[in-house]
């Protein structure tokens, strides 16, 4: 595995230390904060406070892919995005754009973004691998069984764990035979997305299996239902039981997650990582 993600020279380390990724859904209906950052203005504050809590990256969003979210087209998405995107991109944070559209992913990167985060890995549209290969962006390729609308109705596996990371190493293969830099692709085994609560368990325990892959891996384990089934809490309620998960990849070595709580989530991996270079 290489030592960094590469995305376009705003490369991240993969060491010791696990990264964050900071949630910005710049969008009404979003499972968690739809509607909180939807005005231009909140969501770059709120992506400046998150780089402040120690984000070392800012996830940037305009389509909602929470449980039966209906699609947004291109030009509101770009609408949405844009503005913040060429804002936060100016005072220096590094950007990922998550899109399934590649005019949106172009777009973004010509805004400032550096990493494009897609859902769909590279089948939601025929032309994103073209575009994250020829900008050498990085490309985070996710899991999804079907999509937003329907994941969530009735999702089966044979083996979960299994089928998920031969799945990740066939998109993987299919953006490099693209011309993505195998450096530049990390995966995402889809934490919630067409996943009951055992199943992202399972993959959530499964950590090392992924990271045996010799790609860059990321999780989204952030405030998600399968914690509020777990704990029985509402969506608000969900802190505590995104730390464990989060301390549980740490001490796995995980290298990315993407959170909504950057500055508790940010002190739980690190004294996870402290605990874990004294074993």
């Amino acid at each position: 595995m290489s030592e960094v993600f590469r995305c376009m020279g705003r490369d991240i380390p993969l060491g010791n230390e696990m990264t964050l990724m900071g949630i910005i859904n710049v969008t009404p209906d979003s499972f968690s904060d739809g509607g909180f950052f939807f005005d231009h203005s909140a969501a770059i504050a709120h992506g400046m406070r998150l780089v402040q809590e120690g984000a070392a990256m800012l996830d940037v969003g305009g389509e909602s892919t929470r449980p039966g979210a209906d699609p947004v087209s291109v030009e509101d998405e770009l609408k949405r995005v844009l503005p913040v995107i060429k804002e936060l991109a100016a005072n220096g944070a590094r950007i990922s754009i998550d899109t399934s559209k590649a005019k949106v992913a172009e777009a973004a990167i010509e805004a400032g973004a550096s990493i494009i985060n897609d859902v769909t890995a590279l089948r939601g549209d025929p032309s994103m691998a073209k575009i994250a290969a020829e900008s050498g962006a990085g490309l985070v390729l996710m899991h999804m069984l079907g999509e937003p609308r329907t994941m969530q109705t009735d999702p089966r596996y044979d083996d979960v764990v299994t089928d998920v990371l031969d799945f990740l190493r066939e998109r993987a293969a299919f953006a490099e035979e693209a011309g993505v830099s195998e450096a530049s692709i990390c995966i995402d085994p889809g934490i919630g997305f067409g996943k009951t609560k055992g199943h992202n368990l399972r993959l959530i325990a499964s950590a090392t299996r992924f990271i045996d892959t010799g790609y860059p891996v990321l999780y989204g384990p952030s405030r998600k239902n399968f914690i509020g089934l777990t704990l029985d809490a509402p969506v608000d309620e969900r802190l505590e039981g995104t730390a464990a998960v989060v301390a549980w990849l740490a001490a796995k070595g995980v290298h990315l997650v993407r959170v909504h709580d950057v500055r508790s989530m940010l002190r739980v991996a690190r004294m996870t990582e402290a605990i874990r270079g004294n074993d």
